[in-house]
């Protein structure tokens, strides 16, 4: 894990504590990217797998489990999902400790 942040970066407003408003800002885009990554891991995990619901081409089929699958992600991400959200939260509202060794 990186511990040191160059202090040109650490002062940029992008790291620094954000407004109130922009905190739910943060949350949403944190669960939303943690819904995308999800949603790429559930469709990794069906293409690598042999079908399940039938082996033959058919693209309403494809349609249906890719919104399927977008709808379980962000479901999943909104509820805790694997927790990265919080994670991605926790830093970015986190302070940034400007004391670390490099």
């Amino acid at each position: 894990m990186i511990d040191f942040i160059p202090p040109a970066i650490a002062e940029t407003p992008a790291l620094s504590t954000p407004a109130g408003g922009d905190s739910k800002k943060i949350e949403s885009s944190a669960q939303d990217f943690e819904g995308l990554l999800i949603g790429q891991m559930l469709r990794s995990a069906r293409e690598s797998g042999s079908g399940g619901l039938g082996d033959e081409d058919d693209s309403s089929r494809e349609t249906m489990l890719d919104l399927a699958d977008q709808q379980f992600s962000q479901v999943l991400a909104n509820n805790g999902g694997l927790g990265l959200a919080r994670l991605i939260v926790k830093g970015l509202n986190g302070p940034v400790n400007h004391a670390s060794n490099p």
